[in-house]
């Protein structure tokens, strides 16, 4: 069975083919940023030409997405209109009334409303009341009146959103109905459906973010349907989730809303992979990619979820694998600002025109043009020689944008632009780590993403990690990761009951229904019911807390202690506290898991012999003048090398730098850890 795993980033797509006993064969091909679907073809036109794979041999096709992202961090969704009940259609503008920036010169509104402007917001006449019952009957010509106008302003996509749909549907079903019925090719998302829980400003931010991306995510994997089926691939696609998971297209295209982080998220299941193969279990995994860093935090080899992501500047209540996702990538561009700083980021060369080394036209100075001015990378053997660059280039953006402003040499520039995105990501650590109330020195880097391995040792330095796990193929460890994930559906509901009074016959009702809906979406998928695996989690508060936090839990007799102590504990890992009053619950949720095979990432034996290529001088923080680096071919390590640093392992895939200080150990399954000087490697 042929499987294929694509990911695609800011810069690369990355792809790769596992085969039954065959090495497992990796490829980057450049990001069609216009269409994201045209470079997926081409890597499945090149495994066919190049490396003998028929497209109609492929039984299992998996794709990470950033299609639900870019469509919200670039406004590009369309037109989308919002249902409201009578009353109510101002609650986007009202929100909670917390602020991201409160110190800015200049305040500038912080309400989503592009999502739904004002004009594209219609108040129903209805009323659900608290209990479920129907306080005021629903007005179907003021449904079909709002319908008409929304369509008439060319809107996509409807979010309808009723006061306590959670508790009863009805009303936002037979609206539904009505629009379906008259506008059948209009996208609808009901928050009975995308999000049924109570906070009413949380659950129409999310629905409607799930109508503004519905659209988009429908065209782009019609798109990539179509062209898999032209070209010859016979199975069904299959989307990694927000929260680790993946999923048919056909069911993913009913929650869009969930494959925000679909990318970053399978990166953090292929970290989890490689630290479980090397008997480590305990990770901070950094996702270092052209355009972005995605860092999460595994604990006991399980990566910690969060109930909600944050999205271009809003909450949106979806869980998610917990990533900080920062904008510091190899692309990154380096400028000064106006106080004579230096600054990388935001912004990105991505592929296209890319870094100025890569000669297609970009005349910015990035991350990689200054790792080109250190010496880190070989110009001939980037991505695999796929893509000469060009070191000239390099040097002269990073001398003009940043080295003559700045009065420094262009080795000094080319340090400083590594010091501030190192310092940007060892940042974004320290927000899923002690944030949270975990130390990263007791934790093991490890490092994935094109440009991942270049900038690991300097991280861990900062941070007091002393062990740093280099995954055979880490630059398409998110490909990887895709063919490991677990199939995966989750439902929840709200469930308000003071934890110390809960009544386990109302639990088990509630938790019945909830897996009959996982249960059904299972059979879409084909997955028999023995193999599934069930699990239950409720979020948890103290009474009157207006937040609250996940606590796994068993239905037995010692459900209420169970979730009053988890809820304890969590409580005082992240809040530093936690006190002996009442608890209650919020919602419960079930979800359903199936499969999840590890990949075995050795690509065949590894070729024994001298794996020395040559040295290379490079710039390292914290020593004078240049230091000699021996280049080693990653391929040609073997099980029980230890080398010493400084050095470079090449590889077609990525780069990693290994400084004075660490040492190199190639372990059996073939990952390769490194250690400072001093430390333990176990």
């Amino acid at each position: 069975m042929i499987e294929i795993g694509v990911d695609i980033g800011g810069t690369f797509t990355d792809v790769v083919c596992r085969a039954p006993n065959e090495p497992l064969r990796v490829m980057k091909v450049a990001t069609t940023r216009a269409d994201p679907s045209r470079a997926v073809l081409t890597a499945v036109a090149d495994l066919k030409e190049n490396a003998g794979i028929s497209p109609a041999d492929i039984a299992r096709f998996v794709h990470g997405t950033t299609v639900a992202t870019n469509a919200v961090l670039e406004r590009k969704g369309p037109k989308t209109g919002l249902l409201t009940t009578d009353g109510f259609k101002d609650i986007l503008e009202i929100g909670r009334q917390m602020r991201q920036t409160m110190y800015a010169a200049v305040l500038e509104p912080e309400v989503p409303g592009y999502l739904a402007p004002g004009a594209l917001r219609h108040e129903i006449i209805e009323r659900i009341g608290h209990d479920g019952t129907v306080v005021r009957p629903l007005d179907e010509a003021s449904v079909r009146k709002a319908a008409d106008a929304l369509v008439a302003a060319g809107v996509e996509g409807i979010a309808i959103c009723f006061l306590f749909s959670f508790v009863n549907p009805d009303h936002e079903q037979r609206a539904a109905a009505i629009i379906r019925e008259a506008y059948p090719d209009i996208a609808l998302s009901l928050s009975c459906e995308v999000d049924p829980a109570f906070r009413e400003y949380e659950r129409t931010v999310v629905t409607t973010f799930d109508a503004y991306i519905k659209p988009v995510i429908d065209k782009y994997l019609a798109n990539l349907e179509a062209g898999l089926e032209t070209a010859g691939v016979p199975c069904p696609l299959q989307i990694m989730q927000s929260r680790g998971g993946i999923a048919s297209s056909e069911i993913v295209r009913q929650r869009p809303v969930r494959l925000f982080l679909s990318g970053p998220a399978a990166g953090v299941v292929g970290a989890q992979m490689v630290g479980s193969a090397a008997g480590i279990d305990d990770l901070i995994s950094v996702d270092i990619g052209g355009t972005s860093s995605d860092i999460a935090l595994i604990r006991a080899g399980k990566p910690l979820i969060r109930p909600e992501g944050y999205v271009a500047g809003y909450n949106i209540r979806v869980p998610m694998v917990d990533v900080n996702a920062i904008g510091s990538g190899g692309g990154s561009i380096a400028w000064i600002d106006p106080a004579g700083g230096l600054r990388v980021g935001p912004h990105s060369a991505g592929s296209e025109p890319g870094p100025a080394c890569y000669a297609r036209g970009g005349e910015e100075a990035t991350v990689t043009d200054a790792s080109i001015v250190l010496g880190y990378l070989d110009p001939d053997y980037f991505a695999g020689g796929t893509l000469k660059l060009q070191p000239e280039l390099a040097f002269k953006a990073v001398e003009e944008k940043v080295a003559k402003p700045l009065g420094l040499s262009v080795e000094e520039a080319a340090l400083g632009i590594h010091r501030v995105v190192n310092t940007q990501m060892t940042e974004g650590i320290r927000l899923v780590s002690i944030r949270q109330g975990y130390d990263p020195r007791e934790f093991a880097l490890l490092p994935l993403g094109g440009a991942g391995g270049i900038h690991a040792a300097a991280l861990a330095a900062e941070l007091g990690i002393s062990r740093i796990i280099v995954a055979r193929h880490p630059g398409v460890l998110s490909a990887t990761g895709l063919l490991s994930a677990v199939t995966e559906h989750e439902m929840s509901v709200a469930f308000n009951r003071e934890v110390k009074a809960l009544d386990l016959g109302e639990l088990g009702e509630a938790l019945t229904s909830l897996d009959a809906r996982c249960a059904a979406l299972m059979d879409k998928e084909g997955v028999a019911p023995a193999d599934v695996e069930i699990q239950y989690f409720a979020d948890v508060c103290y009474v009157g807390q207006s937040h609250y936090l996940e606590v796994p839990f068993t239905v037995d007799a010692s459900v209420s202690e169970q979730l009053h102590n988890g809820f304890q504990d969590a409580h005082r890992r992240v809040f530093g506290h936690a006190t002996e009053a009442p608890t209650s619950i919020v919602n419960v949720r079930s979800i359903h898991r199936a499969g999840g095979e590890m990949v075995v990432e050795s690509t065949g034996a590894a070729v024994a012999g001298d794996a020395a290529k040559g040295t290379r001088d490079i710039i390292v923080a914290g020593h004078e003048g240049r230091v000699k680096a021996t280049i080693y071919d990653r391929e040609r390590l073997v099980p029980g090398n230890a080398l010493p640093g400084p050095a470079i392992l090449e590889q077609a895939d990525t780069t990693t730098l290994v400084p004075p200080g660490w040492n190199i150990e190639v372990l059996d399954s073939g990952t390769i850890l490194l250690v400072r000087d001093g430390a333990q490697a176990k």
